[in-house]
Order: structure tokens, then C-alpha cells, then sequence
């Protein structure tokens, strides 16, 4: 993104950086960035009914037609607290601060994101948290939906794109190729969208968000290593940092950077120290002087055995289970 960072752990949108102190600590922590928590649309509407009206209008076609979008004069923005924390946040620390918008019309993919490029920001993470439940949606609705909104977005500022994308699409590498060629300069993997419990006994939805776990750094590992010097962006992993040992095996996969956030309400802000630390550790062990002299070893491009990454690879898998019954 040509952003110049000195560690490669960076924090994720999340409601910890709301607050410039904890920006602060932050970087005096080591992160090598700071991705604010993100600005929902939806969230500066004043007239829940209006804003109802418009996810209807907006829901089956984004940019098909604009006779889709009904006219937005009369709805009412505070921008004005999240762009002051851009501006206060770049007063006070010298890490890139980068932005997180997520838009539900056109009018505020765009009018949001020069809003945040005048703030001061360094980068914007486009945010499409998304879940397509229409089903009369197909995949080709699905992906152009993401396509428009980054050639929308990239039309309206200059500042360097970060993509958060789900993994759910039908073929990610192609449509990584396609989201560079709207004008990404990163992809995020992966989005963790909400997902919610039932109780059985009141018979309701429970509200539960539960912290990332270590474990889940499998998908999204996977396919940044698939994806590391086949697509021209940076990219960053999402997903299950609470150690150093996750943090090393993104970038061994070829990650520019990985990113944190359910750790620091686990263990506090000073986890990003104590990973950072061991990351040092791990690099004096094995000899490597730098970040850049072992990103990727382990992604598919560098191994002797790519298919170790495949189908083969599964059978294997499955062969050595049956030899141990």
C-alpha cells in the first residue's frame, strides 16, 4: 500500500481504538499501524425507518441502475467525532492511521470517503460486511456488488485501498485479481461476520460475539499463501493472532502484515510488545535479519511441493489417518 511500517503487527478495526489514548499505547506497544473502528452507515441515521427503506431499495442491484437509490437530501451525517479522531490521532502519533468505512448507498461510499481522505488518513479499509441473504442473489451479483463499490470508492480518493473481504466467494483468486484491477492496493482475509446463537429455552437469538481463537488462521493462511506473488497487493491476515506463532506463520505464507484485536481485550494493549518480542526471538533463532528475508518461504510459490497445498495433498492426509487405525 506503500505504507512505511515498522513492525509487521497491526491493529484491526476495533472499538478499543476509539480512544486516542489507546492509540497512543498503542504505538508505543510496537504496532506498525492503527486500523480505526469502523464507520457503519447505517449507524449515522436518524430515521430508522428511512434507513430501512433505502437496504430495500439497495438490497437485490448496487450499481445495476440508479433508479434503484431513492433520493438521500434529507438524511442527517455526524461525521464530525470519527474524522476529529483521525485528525487527533495523526497529531499525536507517527504510525499511519488508517481509516474503516462501511457504506450501505453509493452517495455514502462516496461523500464518507472524502470526508476521511481530508481527515488525514492514511489509508481507508473498505469494509463490505455483507451477507447476501436475498436468494435470488447470484454469485455474479455477490462479486459486482464488491467490484462496484471499490471503482466507486477508488474514483472519489486517491488514498491507498485496503479490500476486508469474506471468503465465501466461489473462486477468491480470480476475484482478487478482479478487486486489483477495480483499484485495490490490499486485501484483507478474512471479514468474521457476526454470527449468532440461539437459546433454546427463551426460543431467541442470542447477540454473542465470541473472541477469534489461534485455530482459525487455517483458511486464511491457506490462501495467502496461495495468493502470495500471484496477485499484485499487499496482504494482510485477520484472523487469530494471540501469539507470535501465528504472527510467523502468516508471514512465512507470504502476509505483508497480520493484524490484532480480540488479544488486546484478552491480555491488554501490551500484548502487542510481548508478541512483537518473540517475533525477534523467533527471527534471531533461525537467522533472518528482517521481515522481508522470510516472507513467504512457506507459501506455495517458494515450496518444493506445491502440492502440498492441493488435492493431493488431502489424500495424503486422509491415507496417514487410515495407517493409524
Amino acid at each position: 500500500m506503500g505504507l512505511q511500517l515498522k513492525s509487521p503487527l497491526v491493529v484491526s478495526a476495533n472499538p478499543l481504538t476509539e480512544h486516542i489514548h489507546n492509540i497512543i499505547q498503542m504505538e508505543d506497544a510496537g504496532a506498525g499501524a492503527v486500523v480505526l473502528f469502523s464507520l457503519f452507515e447505517e449507524q449515522l441515521r436518524k430515521d430508522a425507518a428511512r434507513l430501512e427503506r433505502i437496504k430495500q431499495s439497495t438490497n437485490n442491484a448496487f450499481a445495476e441502475s440508479g433508479d434503484f437509490f431513492p433520493e438521500l437530501d434529507d438524511y442527517s451525517i455526524d461525521t464530525q467525532e470519527y474524522l476529529e479522531i483521525i485528525h487527533r490521532a495523526k497529531e499525536r502519533v507517527d504510525i499511519p492511521i488508517i481509516a474503516s468505512l462501511n457504506g450501505i448507498t453509493p452517495e455514502g461510499w462516496i461523500e464518507y470517503a472524502k470526508d476521511i481522505e481530508q481527515a488525514g488518513a492514511d489509508a481507508l479499509e473498505i469494509n463490505v460486511y455483507y451477507i447476501p441473504g436475498d436468494i435470488r442473489l447470484t454469485a455474479a451479483d455477490v462479486e459486482s456488488r464488491y467490484i462496484d463499490i471499490i471503482k466507486l470508492v477508488r474514483k472519489s480518493v486517491k488514498l491507498p485501498l485496503a479490500i476486508k473481504l469474506n471468503p465465501y466467494f466461489s473462486a477468491l483468486g480470480n476475484m482478487a485479481g478482479q478487486m486489483h484491477q477495480a483499484g485495490a492496493d490490499a486485501l484483507i482475509l478474512f471479514n468474521r461476520f457476526y454470527q449468532p446463537d440461539f437459546d433454546i429455552d427463551k426460543l431467541t437469538i442470542l447477540p454473542n460475539l465470541e473472541f477469534s481463537h489461534p485455530s482459525e488462521i487455517r483458511l486464511p493462511l491457506l490462501w495467502i499463501s496461495m495468493l502470495y506473488g500471484r496477485v499484485p497487493v499487499s496482504l494482510a491476515a485477520t484472523t487469530g493472532v494471540h501469539g507470535a506463532d501465528e504472527l510467523i506463520k502468516y508471514l512465512l505464507a507470504g502476509a505483508d502484515v497480520a493484524m490484532v484485536a480480540s488479544v488486546l481485550y484478552r491480555i491488554g494493549i501490551p500484548a502487542i510488545n510481548l508478541i512483537l518480542d518473540d517475533l525477534k526471538s523467533y527471527m534471531d533463532l533461525k537467522g533472518f535479519e528482517n521481515v522481508p528475508s522470510f516472507r513467504g518461504l512457506l507459501s506455495q510459490q517458494h515450496i518444493p511441493d506445491p502440492t502440498a497445498y492441493d488435492r493431493n495433498n488431502y489424500v495424503k492426509i486422509l491415507d496417514s489417518k487410515k495407517s493409524r487405525t
